[in-house]
């Protein structure tokens, strides 16, 4: 393909890495970076880890109202978003 260079490959590769929650240091070992400025290129902000985060935190709601009593009087109330 014309204008496709190995570093558009790598840089693809590593961001879809990022985005499925692989951590800081790995990507650092996978790409050979000593310092961790030149890995956080790669973890961009995305709809997936967006996503992941709304997830996570509404699972943490459902728990805690699960576990509810019922009597947490107001300041145990959650807003509706």
């Amino acid at each position: 393909m014309p204008n496709l260079h190995f570093h558009d490959l790598r840089h693809t590769g590593n961001t879809l890495a990022a985005d499925m929650g692989v951590s800081l240091r790995n990507l650092m070992a996978r790409m050979g970076h000593d310092n961790e400025r030149a890995a956080l290129r790669y973890q961009h902000r995305s709809a997936n880890a967006d996503r992941a985060i709304a997830d996570a935190l509404d699972a943490l709601v459902q728990a805690d109202r699960e576990r509810d009593d019922g009597d947490d009087g107001a300041a145990g109330s959650l807003v509706p978003a």
